[in-house]
């Protein structure tokens, strides 16, 4: 052994070769998430990784949780670099800076809570104070910071009938279910029994949680859903590649496409434009609107900029015979993506947001609202990343008889973000009851029904519209009744209860 590799053993921190096994786990996880969908690699390699932190120091613990949580999220949140390349001669030099900081962000929210819980149990007890643990800073990863709530350890089931649960549980309560079947197998692991004799009765019961859950989620998707509504939408999709979405030129062939898509024969009671479908301001488009509605035949709802004095929103307005009824104002702003903070000092210094079009950013809306448009469902709009916050369609006075997401997904690229942005859309169907519709600029979009099921899509990077009856929704759900609380109480439950146990033994 090297002189630095016992002053690193000393320190606590594995060797090289652990670590990189340890991130190596982390990436094999994230398989469980979207594109791939393979969901029993996550609870898999979150097992192997419980087995590797159920002994060592609480230091090493760190180190193994912050190696895994890194490759985590360096493959689920990969697609972090395509906003860069869209103009990389200016921004390309950032993108692999950006994933690096992000992922080891995100292995921050592994590695701290690990850290913390492993000092204050063992034994066993270490083992649910960890999972614990580690759901709970998922949770808090939608709140701290503004929020960002993508990649949760829950979404690895998405894709199965498995999530069906989040209309109880929501996604911290698939998260627990993914921590459960890592668990089991060393929990009730046999002393003094070859390796796989001693987990073979945690194995069984883990494989018999995941056969209840599934049987679960296809026994409500069996049951007979809500029958659609009379309402008969019409998606426009203009497939607007973001590197050319505000070029003057292309802008004119983009907005004659949107125009050209909505005018096209069929049945529409309301017409739907993804976000910031458009390059000019609403305040400036008195001119055109009735050309808008004209080619739309019924009432729009389009995204678009609009400007109140020296402040600029991302909104949307629904538009009919010209005129504007009504405005949404996108309330939950990406960071340093639609405006900066301390964005007013720092513009004296001509620094602004990266994704905003107009001025140094965007300005906040009031927060989440009902928006009525003539011969459709009252809605709650969602603008871009605001369908991933799972508190966004919770405590609303009215509740709504759907949901709109009109996105511009062509900042995610087109391997992993889309797809990973569509699949937590699904899951807010699910969670609130609700139908959601999705209208993306590049794509996906879709007609999602109240139990997260697709029922009509356009792929990524193609130009087209989809026509189809609003579905119905479902009653509320537990989940809406009684969002997360009462689970997150009972993951705190568990680690004090842990905590507790320790200082018993100690005493």
């Amino acid at each position: 052994m090297t002189r630095d590799a016992s002053r690193s053993r000393r320190r606590g921190r594995p060797p090289l070769r652990h670590l990189l096994v340890d991130a190596g786990l982390g990436i094999v996880a994230a398989f469980g998430l979207a594109p791939f969908g393979i969901w029993a690699a996550t609870p898999i390699a979150l097992s192997i990784l419980l087995w590797r932190i159920a002994s060592v120091r609480p230091v090493t613990a760190f180190w193994h949780a912050l190696a895994s949580g890194f490759g985590w999220f360096a493959l689920a949140l990969s697609w972090i670099v395509e906003p860069f390349l869209v103009e990389p001669e200016i921004y390309g030099w950032i993108a692999p800076f950006a994933l690096l900081l992000m992922a080891l962000g995100g292995a921050l929210f592994w590695a701290l809570p690990i850290w913390a819980a492993a000092s204050v149990s063992s034994g066993r007890g270490r083992l649910l104070a960890v999972a614990a643990a580690l759901i709970l800073s998922d949770w808090l990863r939608g709140w701290i910071f503004t929020g960002f709530p993508w990649a949760l350890i829950g979404h690895a089931w998405i894709d199965t009938p498995v999530a069906q649960l989040a209309a109880w549980i929501g996604a911290p309560g698939l998260g627990v279910l993914t921590m459960t079947v890592a668990v089991l197998p060393h929990l009730l692991r046999r002393q003094g029994q070859p390796r796989v004799a001693a987990v073979l009765p945690g194995l069984i019961l883990a494989l018999l949680a995941v056969g209840a859950a599934w049987a679960a989620g296809l026994a409500r998707l069996a049951t007979p859903g809500p029958a659609d509504t009379s309402t008969t939408l019409r998606i426009v999709q203009p497939n607007a590649t973001q590197s050319l979405k505000w070029d003057p030129e292309w802008s004119t062939v983009f907005f004659q496409r949107l125009l050209d898509l909505s005018t096209q024969p069929g049945q529409r009671d309301l017409v739907i434009w993804p976000e910031t479908a458009v390059n000019f301001l609403l305040d400036e488009a008195s001119g055109v609107l009735p050309a808008m509605s004209d080619a739309a035949g019924a009432p729009l709802v389009m995204g678009i900029q609009r400007r109140e004095g020296s402040r600029f929103y991302n909104s949307l307005a629904v538009i009919d015979g010209g005129r504007v009824l009504g405005i949404y104002d996108k309330f939950h702003l990406v960071p340093f993506g639609e405006y900066i903070p301390w964005g007013d000092a720092l513009a004296r210094f001509g620094i602004g947001a990266f994704a905003a079009q107009q001025g140094n950013g965007y300005s906040a809306g009031p927060g989440p609202a009902v928006l009525a448009a003539p011969g459709a469902p009252d809605f709650q709009p969602l603008i871009c990343y605001e369908a991933i916050f799972p508190q966004h369609v919770r405590g609303l006075d009215e509740r709504p008889e759907w949901l709109l997401q009109a996105t511009n997904d062509a900042w995610f690229g087109r391997i992993s973000g889309p797809y990973q942005h569509l699949s937590q859309a699904r899951l807010r169907a699910i969670e609130t009851g609700l139908p959601l519709i999705r209208a993306a600029n590049t794509g996906v979009s879709a007609v999602i029904d109240a139990r997260g099921q697709i029922r009509d899509s356009l792929p990524l990077n193609t130009a087209g519209k989809i026509d189809a009856h609003l579905p119905g929704a479902l009653p509320p759900t537990v989940w809406m009744r009684m969002g997360n609380m009462p689970l997150v109480t009972l993951l705190i439950l568990v680690l004090l209860g842990a905590a507790l146990t320790q200082r018993l033994r100690r005493s």
